[in-house]
């Protein structure tokens, strides 16, 4: 039997680890490191730096490539079907290569938290193999950008909505919504939106290193971002970033 770890381990600060997720990642027979081309291999490096960190045993550490998702296809959610079918069968590879008895524990370390806005958990469940699974939570990326701008979530009593880029441009403003965080967006989607009465507050590579940070009223912040997010793709080939709407006619 394969007991799987899919361990949260934050947005980019090693530091991002609970005690929890070290203790998993120190039990595990197998540590699988997730490879997505030369443009992200700073994520592979963060990856890499934690098992450096907190592993005594570099032979348990096992580097895979990960498949990449046909953008081309007109069917989204077929696209992302196949993407994942994909990559349940990366994962089994490894698994069968590195533990042929298929008996043993795996970890899996899974950026921010396995459960918001990431696909791990049905991956898992396309797993041909013998698996019991185990969650262990991680820094969300949400939580980071309230962090890094100090601010609470949500207003007192007051509802929230959590959508993506694609959403927000297909449907607009979050019916009922009073604050709204948006993930998932390549496209800076916060343009489609009228910006009179929105306050924004982004953060770009949130927890690492070259970390990004913007906030104001949307007509005003949303053109720096833009060009901002623009600048930092350009230079590092990649861009992971979050944000967040809050209506302005109200106190935080």
């Amino acid at each position: 039997m394969i007991e799987l770890d899919l361990i949260g381990i934050g947005t980019g600060h090693p530091d991002h680890l609970t005690l929890q997720a070290i203790a998993a990642m120190r039990a595990a027979d197998l540590a699988l490191i997730p490879l997505k081309g030369a443009d992200k291999d700073d994520l592979a490096g963060l990856r890499r730096d934690i098992c450096a960190r907190h592993l005594d045993d570099g032979r348990r550490i096992v580097e895979f490539q990960m498949p990449q998702r046909d953008a081309a296809d007109p069917d989204y959610r077929r696209g992302v079907n196949l993407w994942h079918d994909a990559i349940a069968a990366s994962w089994q590879a490894a698994i069968r290569e590195h533990l042929p008895g298929l008996s043993g524990r795996v970890a899996l370390l899974v950026w921010g938290d396995p459960s918001l806005y990431d696909s791990t958990l049905r991956i898992a469940d396309r797993l041909e193999l013998p698996v019991i699974r185990r969650v262990i939570p991680g820094i969300t990326a949400i939580q980071a950008l309230c962090a890094a701008h100090a601010i609470p979530l949500n207003r007192v009593g007051a509802p929230i909505q959590i959508t993506t880029g694609r959403r927000l441009r297909d449907h607009g403003w979050p019916e009922g919504a009073d604050t709204v965080v948006v993930m998932l967006d390549g496209d800076c989607s916060f343009r489609h939106l009228p910006p009179d009465g929105l306050q924004i507050w982004w953060g770009g590579y949130v927890g690492m290193a070259q970390e990004l940070l913007d906030h104001g009223p949307l007509s005003l912040a949303g053109p720096r971002i833009v060009d901002a997010r623009a600048a930092a793709r350009a230079a590092h080939g990649w861009i992971m970033d979050i944000y967040l709407l809050r209506r302005a006619d109200q106190t935080v």
